[in-house]
């Protein structure tokens, strides 16, 4: 019989179209002969919306917005995911930034006792707080670049003693970013003063805690990771912005960025990625799959920059590339994420929840 396999996709966050291309994509790589597909839509608002089952791939990607009436509302959440068709086998998280890949719906489907795809909670917050990430990197010793943090409420009390802090920490120029958000969304580089200050205003309007990183020269170079207990590595991937750097739109709209697989780097270099990206996975309890970024120094010095927990997931982009370019085809990607998230919820059902 077909897995009855649910894509939840969109969110309350501002990747939401994002994640909309993602969900199209994935739909389009599904094996339809193994999988009852079922879209979950979660709205700007956070209204969860549930289709029928889907009998082909999704080509426009406004199908994915599912309509909601209005009238219907589930006794239960539990009801609204399981329903009276049939309790889903397994469901893939398809959602990128806050509100989703952040632990919140991991730690509602961990209740529900059903399995997912990717990260569990503790894995997904820590990875979308940039702070906590790099404190726990800190901590295990990877090595990273210099940064300051602090929250909005500190901002506004005691904005031109922060900026002193970073003039005195960091050199320009700096880069500024919202802790919480993926996609290079908020994110600026910094100059002078001026910019910093325009820098951080932005990026407070996404989230409530910034952080400021030391602007380096150094190559882009990033490692897919994946597996549960037992991690294994992809190729490494070089991204060669034309822009001054990674930004929103050259990720998902101008079309110009290069990207090199596999990077042309050393190969004491490549060791010590896969190295790092295997020690960053463990030290954040990860599973499913990760995205390590990495800067790769002229010195060939190689620093962590982060990890994402829900990387881009449609077939140009990144993640999936690394792993074509590793032997697994995007199709067969999704099957592999699909059996690690069966096999890492039949080892948690060995917890015993009784003092029997």
């Amino acid at each position: 019989m077909k897995k009855r396999l649910g894509l939840i996709y969109g969110g309350k966050s501002a990747e939401h179209e994002v994640s909309l291309s993602t969900a199209r994509a994935v739909t389009q790589a599904v094996d339809f002969d193994r999988f009852e597909v079922i879209p979950v839509y979660i709205t700007y608002d956070g209204e969860w919306r549930k289709g029928q089952s889907l009998e082909r791939p999704i080509e426009n990607i406004e199908d994915l917005r599912l309509k909601g009436d209005g009238t219907h509302k589930p006794d239960s959440i539990h009801d609204f995911l399981n329903g009276s068709s049939g309790a889903l086998d397994v469901v893939f998280p398809l959602l990128h930034g806050t509100n989703g890949e952040d632990g919140t719906v991991q730690g509602l489907l961990e209740v529900m006792n059903l399995p997912y795809v990717g990260n569990g909670v503790l894995a997904s917050s820590a990875g979308m707080d940039k702070v906590v990430m790099k404190q726990l990197f800190a901590q295990a010793g990877l090595s990273q670049v210099a940064y300051v943090h602090f929250i909005r409420s500190e901002w506004n009390a005691n904005s031109a003693q922060l900026i002193e802090q970073m003039e005195k920490e960091l050199e320009y120029p700096m880069f500024v970013k919202p802790a919480n958000l993926g996609s290079s969304v908020g994110i600026s580089k910094a100059v002078d003063e001026k910019s910093l200050t325009k820098a951080i205003e932005l990026a407070l309007k996404f989230d409530r805690r910034i952080i400021v990183e030391q602007g380096i020269t150094a190559r882009e170079i990033e490692m897919g990771v994946m597996g549960n207990d037992h991690p294994k590595c992809s190729v490494a991937g070089e991204i060669k912005p034309v822009t001054e750097f990674y930004d929103y739109e050259a990720k998902y709209s101008d079309g110009n960025t290069v990207l090199v697989i596999p990077a042309k780097v050393p190969e004491e270099v490549r060791k010590k990625m896969v190295e790092m990206s295997i020690k960053a996975y463990k030290v954040l309890d990860c599973s499913g799959l990760v995205r390590s970024d990495f800067f790769v120094g002229a010195n060939d010095e190689v620093l962590i920059n982060e990890v994402n927990t829900m990387p881009g997931f449609t077939p140009t982009s990144m993640f999936p590339l690394l792993w074509q370019k590793t032997g697994v085809t995007y199709p067969e990607l999704i099957d592999e994420l699909i059996e690690l998230a069966l096999e890492r919820h039949a080892e948690k059902q060995q917890i015993q929840y009784t003092m029997d």
